[in-house]
């Protein structure tokens, strides 16, 4: 009776360690369904007895080629394994890929799908409250209650003076005309002295 005891003590602390052992590789946030914006906290776990290497990416598709968001080699001990920067993706649906590889050359992966990408969409607002009913409005009288008769008033604006050094259409035709008119002038008084010299 006793062999049996310790037969079966035996095979249950052998279970127990195999147990603790195959601890599985997760991502516990982000989720599928989850709004992601700007830098994204990952958290999960890649701690697995014979680590080799690991490595996170992003893809829009499972499908489709793999962007490496960050490789480890080394299992991160903290829960936050990566912080991954979505503020320079295009909105849109997005899946998280975490594959560790093991020293045997064999590979435990996670895929969390459809997770949104909303950058460029405004955050949600809160909606207004609604009105409450007559029985909770304020238990003050109606003769606390003062009334502003009088708003204030705020001076109005004046106009400003014409700016003196503004220039007119007419301003510079005239400008023009006297400058065209000048040079004429110099240029018959130049000619006149040229002749009175060859003479």
């Amino acid at each position: 009776m006793l062999n049996l005891s310790i037969a079966m003590l035996k095979t249950s602390l052998i279970f127990l360690l195999f147990y603790m052992q195959t601890a599985d590789i997760s991502i516990t946030s982000p989720q599928p369904g989850d709004i992601l914006r700007g830098q994204v906290e990952i958290i999960g776990n890649m701690n697995v007895p014979n680590f080799a290497s690991a490595e996170l990416a992003f893809s829009y598709t499972p499908d489709s080629a793999w962007f490496t968001i960050q490789t480890f080699p080394q299992p991160v001990e903290s829960p936050t394994m990566a912080i991954w920067d979505t503020a320079s993706l295009t909105d849109g649906d997005y899946v998280l890929h975490l594959r560790v590889i093991l020293q045997d050359g064999s590979s435990q992966d996670v895929v969390i799908s459809d997770l949104k990408i909303r950058n460029d969409e405004p955050l949600p607002t809160d909606t207004p409250l609604a009105t409450l009913p007559a029985q909770f409005e304020s238990p003050l009288s109606t003769s606390t209650v003062q009334s502003v008769t009088a708003l204030p008033t705020f001076p109005s604006s004046t106009p400003l003076p014409a700016n003196p050094a503004s220039v007119t259409t007419s301003s510079i035709y005239s400008t023009f005309v006297r400058g065209g008119l000048t040079t004429l002038v110099l240029f018959l008084f130049f000619s006149f002295l040229l002749r009175l010299r060859k003479n």
